[in-house]
């Protein structure tokens, strides 16, 4: 029976839920996974009825890192479809994006969850960054990681590669919210109308935004030419309506039933 790596659902509302499911292999990160992902997240760039991407794991574990047992280390699974190209194209998606982790999240799992908007974890999960004790610093992913965690955790847990908790990962930044899994489902809910209520050229705007002052200097007179063309957009148009007339916006999907 041929079974998938990754299943894709998508909602009524415009959310693509992507599951990793290699169960049996604690969802590791091979070349098929990773085509896959490659290729769902150009999907949702491009894909306007698509407003949400949430990113989670099928079985016991989100995500166990790259398989290296076929070989796959974290910079060159393919030329096409790497982990750290997976790992980009989710950081830069002009899209909201959620992980929800519970059990594993090791090493290329935590690079993923380090490029999602937010993160929400159950109790169980666990995190490692394990990459020194095989040798060699995941140097293509630490970008990711310092962004999410800070230098001084990773000095504490990458240069040691040492396991730490979801507490921990809530600390560092890594983790927004901590929540029993009978629980999670709610909040994710919630998460994710949350961000269903921001108008959708908005958000991409200021995704891209935060990302580059991140890396550059953006000048005054910039910042002043993105305020006033987007103060006169339609989208800001009907936002102002929207909230005039306490109604809802009309890039807001009804609930589904």
């Amino acid at each position: 029976m041929t079974t998938t790596p990754l299943l894709e659902d998508m909602s009524p509302r415009g959310v693509l839920t992507l599951t990793l499911s290699r169960p049996d292999k604690g969802n590791a990160l091979d070349r098929a996974t990773l085509e896959r992902l490659a290729a769902a997240l150009a999907r949702a760039e491009r894909d306007q009825s698509i407003r949400l991407v949430v990113l989670r794991g099928a079985g016991k574990h989100f995500c166990s890192g790259g398989d290296v047992s076929g070989g796959i280390s974290q910079d060159n699974a393919t030329a096409s479809a790497s982990i750290s190209g997976v790992c980009a194209q989710l950081n830069n998606l002009p899209k909201p994006t959620v992980a929800v982790l519970h059990g594993a999240c090791i090493g290329g799992g935590v690079a993923l969850a380090a490029c999602c908007d937010t993160v929400l974890a159950t109790p169980d999960a666990f995190f490692a960054i394990p990459e020194t004790r095989l040798g060699f610093p995941p140097a293509e992913l630490m970008p990711f990681f310092l962004a999410a965690c800070g230098a001084r955790f990773l000095r504490r847990h990458l240069l040691a590669g040492s396991r730490f908790t979801s507490a921990e990962a809530r600390q560092c930044g890594l983790v927004h919210g901590v929540h029993e899994a009978d629980a999670i489902g709610t909040i994710l809910a919630e998460t994710v109308d949350a961000y269903l209520h921001a108008a959708p050229r908005a958000v991409a705007a200021a995704k891209e935004l935060i990302a580059r002052l991140l890396h550059e200097t953006v000048t005054t007179g910039e910042l002043h030419r993105l305020h006033d063309a987007f103060a006169t957009s339609a989208e800001a148009q009907e936002g102002l309506a929207s909230f005039k007339e306490k109604r809802r916006p009309h890039w807001y999907p009804p609930s589904e039933a």
